[in-house]
Order: C-alpha cells, then sequence, then structure tokens
C-alpha cells in the first residue's frame, strides 16, 4: 500500500458522495483518473487491505427510532423454516441463530427497526402469527452506541 492507496481510504472512509461519479470526485482531489481509484480499490480489496466496501442508512436520522430486538424459542428442528420467515419481513433487518443457555432459552434473535414501538410489538405479533411461534420477547433499544470503522 503506497501513499495514494492510503489517501484513497481516508476520503472513502467516512463515505462517498452521493454523486454520479463518487470516485471521480475523489480522483479529481488526488490528481488521478476515476478509472486509476476503482482500480486501486479493487486491488486493496483483493489484496485484504479493505474487507468491504458497503453502505448503511442512519435510521435514526430518518426518524426510525424504534428498535427492537426480538428472541424466539424455536424448535431445533424449525430453525431453517422459521428463520427463513423471519427474514422475510421488511422490518426485520437481521436474523441470527445463537446458541441457547439454561436460563435463556431463545434460539433465534430477529432485528425489528420501526417508527414506534408499538409498530414494533405489531411486526413481532405477525411474525408469531407466520411462523406459530408464541414463545418470544422483545428488548427494546434505549440509545444507539456511535458505530465507526477502522481509521488510518
Amino acid at each position: 500500500m503506497d501513499e495514494i492507496d492510503k489517501q484513497i481510504i481516508k476520503l472513502t472512509q467516512d463515505g462517498i458522495s452521493l454523486v454520479h461519479a463518487p470516485f471521480a470526485e475523489i480522483a479529481a482531489k488526488l490528481g488521478l483518473s476515476e478509472e486509476d481509484v476503482i482500480n486501486r480499490l479493487i486491488i486493496m480489496y483483493k489484496e485484504g487491505v479493505i474487507r468491504r466496501f458497503g453502505a448503511s442508512i442512519g435510521h435514526r436520522a430518518i426518524g426510525i427510532t424504534a428498535n427492537a430486538m426480538c428472541t424466539w424459542n424455536v424448535p431445533d428442528d424449525r430453525v431453517e423454516e422459521v428463520g427463513a420467515i423471519m427474514s422475510g419481513f421488511p422490518e426485520v433487518t437481521h436474523c441470527y441463530e445463537r446458541p441457547r443457555y439454561p436460563d435463556w432459552p431463545y434460539n433465534l434473535f430477529t432485528m425489528v427497526h420501526s417508527y414506534t414501538k408499538e409498530d414494533c410489538i405489531n411486526v413481532a405479533k405477525q411474525v408469531s402469527k407466520a411462523t406459530n411461534i408464541t414463545d418470544y420477547r422483545l428488548l427494546f433499544s434505549e440509545r444507539e452506541f456511535k458505530k465507526t470503522g477502522v481509521r488510518l
């Protein structure tokens, strides 16, 4: 990784502009062509310098402030089937199987984002009805911690 690669990372690590050609904008700042920037990013990805290039939406900034982790007690032989149904709901953004514990019987976890707690509760009821899983708990987020990636 040379100094130009480091500059590309610094210019992209906090997000890219929402414009038609964001890499052309970065290229102009570095005196490169858009193709050079894209090719360098591809090489850094292939070499493992960059693990992923993704997009995320600040859901709180657009008014989605009710977030509930729904924990479900799903029979082990139904986890795949039920997980597929649960993850098909548009309000469910994450769906994970986790181990059970003696004092915590829940093995499937879904994250639901909505505008109100009541909406989250209603989504959980719909998911429960669609899967016939009635043993669940809702854990609502109280605050969001700052999310950042690795910085140079």
